[in-house]
């Protein structure tokens, strides 16, 4: 049996927020962090009571959790590696590196690990978290499903073929970021207008979360709700007018986009 259930490496935003969805469902003793600058994974481990240590502490848990930047994987996984090639339980290596393959994670690692590749976002960090996923055919089923129970709290998982994976977090992982830049644009159209900054920002935020809600349910498709808000000659179609007239849709499209061909190029 792994000395620990959960070991992550790396507690950066998202290694952090996945240890603290981890701690509600999974006994936090038998959970263990550590991140390259020590101080940090300490502090996080104090606060849920889990262990800290090395990075080679945490390779000896059963689900390891692999937060580290997709440029510094190859240095950290050859760093563990005699200690996963010395182990003779069961474990998995989870990837959260963005444009990393299994395949690749696994070469790094130095042998035929199985592997588990995950693409999580920051509303994790409030259980809110929209996380791709998929495992190569040497993950069983009993292992993703523990792995799934252990981070529900962190939000709604969906198993995407690894070939979309990258696509789909030019959604749901760097979305997150262009969502604040249009609540604080929104935000800076009303301090324009006149409204006080704090008001501003949680009628825009507020605003995002409920239309977000119901463009969600699926019902309608985004366009008739849009319709559905434009009076004829009233002050929404203005508006939309006005981000049409600066290709608003196309200006979006070409961020997706980007941010794919971004995180195809982290792969290479």
């Amino acid at each position: 049996m792994a000395n620990y259930e959960f070991g992550f490496i790396g507690t950066g935003s998202m290694g952090g927020a996945l240890a603290r969805a981890a701690a509600k469902a999974v006994d936090p003793a038998r959970i263990i962090l550590s991140n390259r600058t020590p101080q940090k994974a300490e502090q996080l481990a104090e606060r849920l009571g889990c262990a800290h240590g090395g990075n080679e502490n945490a390779a000896k848990a059963r689900f390891i959790m692999l937060g580290v930047k997709p440029q510094m994987m190859a240095d950290m996984l050859a760093g563990i590696a005699p200690v996963l090639a010395a182990r003779q339980d069961r474990f998995v290596l989870v990837s959260m590196a963005a444009g990393l393959t299994m395949a690749q994670i696994a070469a790094m690692a130095g042998g035929d690990y199985p592997v588990i590749r995950i693409m999580p976002n920051t509303p994790a960090e409030i259980g809110r978290g929209v996380i791709l996923m998929d495992a190569d055919e040497r993950v069983t089923e009993g292992e993703i499903g523990d792995f799934l129970a252990a981070l529900r709290a962190a939000g709604t998982f969906d198993r995407l073929p690894e070939k979309l994976i990258d696509a789909g977090s030019a959604i749901s992982g760097c979305g997150p970021a262009f969502a604040y830049m249009f609540i604080e644009a929104l935000a800076d159209g009303g301090v324009a207008c006149g409204l006080p900054r704090a008001k501003a920002l949680s009628y825009a935020a507020e605003m995002l979360a409920g239309a977000a809600a119901l463009a969600g349910r699926g019902e309608k498709h985004p366009g008739a709700l849009k319709d559905a808000v434009c009076s004829p000659g009233g002050s929404t179609i203005a508006g939309v007018r006005a981000l049409e007239e600066k290709a608003f849709r196309a200006a979006v499209m070409d961020a997706v986009i980007a941010a794919f061909e971004k995180t195809k190029e982290l792969g290479r």
